[in-house]
């Protein structure tokens, strides 16, 4: 495992896991810092993700998981460093990535049918009712496809469960076929059952199209048999590897900053510190980092192209 949030990315090895899918980098991130109101959040950060890539983000809360999304997107500046979005520097609107953001508690009362619903994500900037052109109506029903989402979208989000409304905010984040996904903390407020399936839904979405996803969480386990590497923040700094590099004993407990122990039980994994089981116990809505849930609009992204950038990857880093 590579150092990060002291050096540069480094090039992996030709079995890693953007180069066994043929793919170029889709995010890069150089020596970034981030801060949020006065404090840092990421610290001298350098780590690549690649095309086809399963990226879990985990880490205590105000780790900076939403913090770090929203940099990607172009709403918090790096204080240094360089992002990059395809190989070229994020900008607000970019049409190449998708976006869920955390919270949605307000679809649950909501009337507007579902197809509608996912429609109202083609125009950020228009809202209400759309009046689709046939472009757009056609993309609306790929994305519904994909999600297998036909019969939800004649239902009213009211009366849909939560796990049927992340259908369907899935298929709005697909919309205008991005390569990168962020979806912040999907699994909240969702039972064991609907978690699985979501997790499910968004992997087999992402490996028949080919697509990168960041994919925040409060706990592992949901994500173990769908991840290909985990990106854990914590204490300014962050590790990037698979579950067997960055989930041990030295590196949780340096970015959580106290003495952590990682057991393995019947194909799981818990997080403790004593007899607390940290993932479960630390989580809360990240309302520090993201200024009280500012981003409570369903639309993931704008429309337009992003040229693509093919140069080597960051394989496994410790941020």
């Amino acid at each position: 495992m590579n150092a990060t949030g002291r050096s540069a990315p480094a090039h992996p090895p030709a079995n890693a896991p953007g180069h066994a899918r043929g793919g170029a980098p889709v995010l890069e991130l150089e020596h970034v810092t981030l801060e949020l109101g006065g404090r840092v959040i990421l610290r001298d950060t350098g780590f690549v993700v690649n095309q086809g890539e399963f990226i879990g983000v985990l880490g205590p809360n105000g780790a900076g998981k939403t913090t770090l999304m929203r940099a990607v997107l172009g709403l918090v500046p790096a204080v240094g460093g360089a992002i990059r979005v395809l190989g070229q520097p994020v900008e607000r609107g970019n049409a190449s990535i998708g976006y869920m953001p955390q919270t949605r508690s307000a679809l649950a009362g909501r009337r507007v049918r579902g197809r509608d619903f996912v429609a109202m994500a083609a125009d950020g900037h228009r809202w209400g009712l759309p009046h689709a052109d046939s472009k757009t109506r056609a993309d609306v029903e790929r994305v519904l496809d994909l999600v297998d989402g036909r019969e939800l979208a004649e239902r009213p989000l009211s009366e849909l469960s939560g796990g049927e409304r992340q259908r369907l905010l899935l298929a709005q984040c697909l919309l205008g076929n991005p390569k990168l996904l962020l979806l912040d903390e999907p699994l909240i407020s969702l039972d064991p059952h609907h978690q699985k399936s979501v997790v499910e839904l968004v992997r087999r979405v992402q490996l028949e199209l080919g697509i990168a996803v960041l994919f925040s969480a409060h706990e592992l386990n949901p994500l173990l048999n769908s991840l290909d590497r985990v990106l854990y923040l914590g204490s300014g700094v962050a590790a990037l590897g698979t579950v067997d590099e960055v989930i041990t004993r030295p590196v949780l407990s340096r970015l959580y900053g106290s003495p952590i122990d990682v057991m393995r039980v019947n194909g799981r994994i818990f997080v403790m510190s004593g007899d607390v089981e940290v993932e479960k116990h630390d989580h809360e809505h990240e309302q520090d980092e993201n200024g009280g849930h500012a981003h409570s609009h369903a639309h993931g992204h704008a429309h337009g192209h992003s040229n693509r950038h093919d140069s080597g990857d960051g394989h496994t880093h410790d941020v």
